[in-house]
């Protein structure tokens, strides 16, 4: 019986807050298995992950260990046992050293499509929680990410005046997720140049989408909702009012019971690629109630589209929970961070 069939079942940050927090203190403090993505230039071209990214050589690979030490980072704000909020901030201290920032800047520099766009709107989400956190010493951090932050606003720039066409793929490409997460984190960190270049990309890129096919949706490897993510931006970018009008016209084609409201099928947990669509649950959990929220803010939800989203929420955050804590490293590495942020959204906390 998985726990979406589970009754009833507790989906409180309270309730978990000490099991994602062992988890992310494992993942955190494990270096291998790594599946490095680094472009070798030669025979003499062999560093260790740990040597080419001392910050985030943790956690499976280089994305996952960023989105690792953001839980980690808010798991510690949140509050913890004494011990696990020590264990968690002395890894933290020692991974996100200025030292250590300082060398993964340094490599984007020589290596500017790295990561391109998931992994620098982990990073900058990373470098705005940490920037904002009301524990000191986390806080203290903040410095060291001045050049990982400025490094991102020019990567971030160069893409989106250099890119004709955004990228819709339900993975770490997609173009939606990621100006997101960069959205929030330059508004939290005082870049206005950044942020107004984001939101003038969310608006050329998605600002005339209509009749999204959510029927097209998914695919056997997505952890994200094409459609879902474009929309969660979008609140992010448009006033209420406006986001309503764009949003009668996007979910123009969603009806309930369809299979975007619905939780999905993992036949193999041990499949890589599988445990993906534990993801996409968790994903879908946190943009839905973000989008029902921005809905009724801007008061024109005729079709009651907010209900349902809302009461798809539980169900797909309830969906992956059992796979973010499990025995599995390809599904524990990741997925506590998304089932994370789907609690913040479920109980409406600032992100």
């Amino acid at each position: 019986m998985s726990l979406s069939d589970a009754a009833p079942l507790d989906l409180t940050r309270a309730a978990w807050a000490d099991r994602f927090a062992a988890v992310a203190a494992e993942n955190t403090s494990r270096e291998y298995p790594y599946a490095a993505h680094h472009t070798t230039s030669g025979p003499d071209d062999r560093a260790l992950p740990v040597e080419l990214h001392p910050a985030f050589a943790t956690s499976y690979d280089w994305h996952s260990s960023v989105h690792m030490h953001w839980l980690a980072a808010r798991l510690v704000a949140h509050g913890l046992p004494a011990d696990l909020e020590a264990r968690l901030t002395t890894i933290l201290q020692a991974h996100l050293s200025a030292d250590h920032l300082a060398t993964e800047a340094a490599y984007f520099h020589t290596t500017p499509h790295y990561e391109r766009p998931y992994g620098w709107a982990w990073l900058a989400k990373l470098a705005a929680e940490v920037s904002a956190s009301e524990v000191p010493a986390i806080r203290q951090l903040a410095p060291g990410f001045a050049p990982v932050v400025d490094v991102l606003e020019d990567l971030v720039t160069r893409w989106v005046d250099g890119a004709a066409h955004s990228v819709r793929h339900g993975v770490h490409s997609n173009s939606a997720f990621g100006l997101l997460l960069v959205l929030e984190a330059a508004r939290a960190l005082g870049r206005d140049e950044l942020t107004a270049t984001v939101e003038r990309a969310a608006r050329e890129w998605f600002g005339e989408d209509a009749g999204w096919p959510f029927a097209w949706e998914r695919s056997g490897h997505d952890f994200l909702s094409a459609g879902l993510a474009e929309a969660d931006l979008m609140r992010a970018v448009l006033t209420p009012a406006e986001f309503a009008t764009w949003s009668d016209g996007f979910f123009a084609q969603v009806r309930s019971g369809d299979a975007i409201l619905q939780s999905t099928v993992v036949r193999d947990e041990n499949d890589p690629q599988q445990v993906h669509l534990f993801g996409l649950d968790l994903s879908r959990a946190g943009s839905a109630r973000r989008i029902a929220d921005a809905l009724r803010a801007g008061e024109l939800d005729d079709d009651g589209l907010a209900s349902l989203l809302d009461e798809a929420a539980d169900r797909l955050l309830a969906s992956g929970l059992a796979a973010s804590v499990g025995e599995e490293y390809y599904s524990t590495h990741w997925l506590a961070s998304f089932a994370w942020d789907a609690m913040e959204a479920r109980e409406h906390a600032a992100r």
